[in-house]
């Protein structure tokens, strides 16, 4: 989910704002192969680059908010993609807030950290989809 989010955050302007929770933005970080795709970094550069919302962060142009548990321990999504798509979209001027939640891993268990996530996607809809103004022209 987060990864298609910032997907198509990067390549339409179809949406007015993203929510991405713990995803994999960076398939450079993945480099010995992700879901379906067997080969190495190495042996496929042009398909991690490609397939990578990083790479294209400096085209985001509507609102995201990435929240990431600081103790994800699934080896795809590793917090650092969650941190470093954040500074490059924010880097680009692009509209971005960084949640992360102290504690949780992929899934969120805690009752305040899921209280915490509402909260922000509430707050974050209605500040970027309920204005129906675009983010960056």
């Amino acid at each position: 989910g987060a990864f298609m989010t910032a997907n198509l955050l990067a390549h339409s302007r179809l949406f007015k704002a993203g929510i991405a929770r713990s995803g994999a933005y960076n398939r450079s970080l993945t480099p010995f192969g992700f879901q379906a795709e067997p080969r190495s970094y190495w042996e496929a550069m042009p398909v991690y680059l490609r397939m990578s919302p990083f790479t294209y962060a400096n085209q985001v142009k509507d609102a995201i908010l990435f929240t990431h548990g600081m103790d994800d321990n699934n080896s795809g999504t590793f917090p650092i993609q969650s941190e470093r798509m954040y500074a490059a979209v924010k880097g680009h001027g692009g509209t971005a807030r960084l949640v992360m939640l102290p504690g949780e891993s992929h899934g969120y268990a805690a009752r305040e950290s899921v209280g915490h996530v509402l909260a922000e996607m509430t707050e974050w809809l209605d500040r970027h989809v309920k204005t129906g103004r675009p983010s960056v022209p």
